[in-house]
């Protein structure tokens, strides 16, 4: 029950701050509710109180005590949802597949995959040595085991 309180709490949140969006939702058994979100243009420290008080505000503590924790998507965790790999087109990421590892540039994103274009060397067709060759893939959502985005310094 007290779930359902906390979705439609966070529906209207988002309504009030549409380039925000929910990663993932847990409630458990003794009332711990954790929130993650990201944002089309990431998430500010504001956007996490506004999204906690907007939740805290409108459940009462004297029916059923909980706590509360809003948070943003890290740099380090995978991401899940095409709203994701939509924001981040452009950026470097590892993919990692049931079948292969690639580090490559996202290039495009839509509802059911997601389009890759890397560099690699490549042994030359005739005579010795190596040449670079452009590679591109198009992977849908549901081969990714796991994609993250590389942060370079």
């Amino acid at each position: 029950m007290l779930q359902e309180k906390v979705e439609k709490l966070l529906e209207e949140a988002f309504k009030e701050n549409n380039s925000l969006f929910l990663i993932s939702l847990e409630v458990t058994e003794n009332n711990q509710i954790k929130v993650i979100i990201d944002g089309d243009k990431g998430v500010s420290v504001n956007d996490c109180i506004e999204v906690s008080r907007k939740v805290e505000h409108n459940l009462d503590r004297e029916e059923e005590d909980f706590s509360l924790e809003v948070s943003s998507a890290g740099v380090s965790e995978p991401l899940s949802l095409p709203r994701q790999y939509k924001k981040n087109v452009g950026r470097k990421l590892k993919v990692t597949t049931e079948d292969q590892k690639i580090e490559a540039t996202l290039t495009g994103a839509d509802e059911e995959k997601i389009s890759l274009s890397w560099k690699t060397r490549e042994p030359k067709p005739v005579g010795k040595g190596k040449h670079t060759v452009q590679k591109e893939a198009v992977i849908p959502y549901t081969d990714i085991v796991e994609a993250k985005v590389m942060i370079t310094f």
